[in-house]
């Protein structure tokens, strides 16, 4: 079993299946040395776990475990992109995080580490990445939070 297999498995994490794009574009695009993977959601089992404002109708906690669930279905497709096999990650190079949150929401970083934790946890200093956190008005299926990635192989 691989580092990031055992950490995974030490994390208590089950990648999942990941999720089947739901409009006209793919879960991940490889191009050069780089894989950009399509904005995730907090879904688990096929069900939107956290929707509504952050701030007002989700807790800051909640988001911030959304991201983190964000996270695992990023490394699901990820997975998925490098045929199982993890340890072909050299590094993660971007997350860009959306946070659903009220007009005065100013908490994004904070949110934003439920994912940004994971993913250094997971690939040690290869995870430790770039990031922007940003709010949003509305995101798709009034998720609270959303997270896409750029990691090179």
């Amino acid at each position: 079993m691989s580092k990031i297999a055992e950490k995974i498995k030490e994390l208590g994490i089950e990648i999942p299946s990941p999720a089947t794009p739901v409009a006209n574009y793919v879960g991940f695009v490889k191009s050069g040395n780089q894989i950009f993977i399509s904005g995730q959601l907090p879904i688990v089992d096929g069900k939107l776990k956290y929707a509504g404002k952050v701030g007002s109708e989700v807790s800051v906690e909640d988001a911030k475990d959304g991201a983190r669930i964000c996270a695992i279905n990023l490394i699901a497709q990820l997975n998925v992109a490098l045929d199982g096999d993890l340890e072909k990650v050299k590094q993660c190079v971007k997350l860009g995080i959306f946070v659903n949150g009220d007009p005065d929401f100013a908490d994004q970083p904070v949110v934003a580490n439920g994912a940004s934790d994971l993913i250094v946890e997971v690939f040690g200093e290869r995870g430790k990445h770039a990031r922007a956190a940003t709010g949003a008005g509305s995101l798709p299926r009034n998720t609270a939070v959303e997270i896409d990635a750029v990691f090179e192989v």
